[in-house]
């Protein structure tokens, strides 16, 4: 029989002790059974996955602040979803996408707000006006109530943090 290793052992105490607590804790926030269980055994993932040693100070500490950015993961994922089937929802049956194409929807509208999400407000929308709506400029000045000139800086960093996220293997 072969002996844990001493990082194995810190992990499952912390498992051991701590699992119910992260457990209650998201299933008081999130409000559902399912998706507390789900992000309960994410959170425990993602500290498996640590390639520092287990060694927390206050682990219930470290454990909430995994779960809670898995928890507004999640809770923007399905605001982005439930956004997305709403509009669906009034396209005619023979204009409605395949479950593929839904799909492959979501997945890039999930992946477009990862990228945007770190940027002002002005900037995510001057850049989604832009490359989405196809507005020029100056549309998007006047709907914005700015100037060309900042429509244009706004689009030029949005595309920087864009590219800098994508080189950094972010998404």
């Amino acid at each position: 029989m072969s002996a844990l290793d001493p990082s194995a052992i810190d992990f499952i105490h912390t498992y051991q002790h701590h699992q119910r607590w992260i457990y209650a804790w998201l299933c008081k926030k999130l409000g559902s059974s399912q998706d507390a269980a789900d992000l309960t055994q994410d959170t425990f993932v993602k500290l498996l996955q640590k390639s520092e040693p287990l060694t927390i100070a206050e682990p219930r500490a470290y454990l909430t602040t995994i779960a809670h950015g898995l928890m507004v993961n999640h809770i923007r994922r399905r605001d982005i979803e439930r956004a997305y089937l709403e509009e669906v929802a009034h396209f005619s049956p023979a204009a409605a996408p395949s479950e593929e194409s839904r799909a492959m929807a979501l997945e890039l509208l999930i992946k477009i707000d990862t990228l945007l999400g770190g940027l002002p407000y002005k900037t995510q929308k001057a850049f989604l006006l832009s490359q989405v709506d196809g507005l020029t400029h100056a549309q998007i000045a006047a709907d914005l109530r700015i100037s060309v000139a900042s429509v244009r800086l706004y689009i030029k960093k949005a595309l920087l943090h864009c590219v800098a996220l994508q080189q950094a293997s972010i998404c």
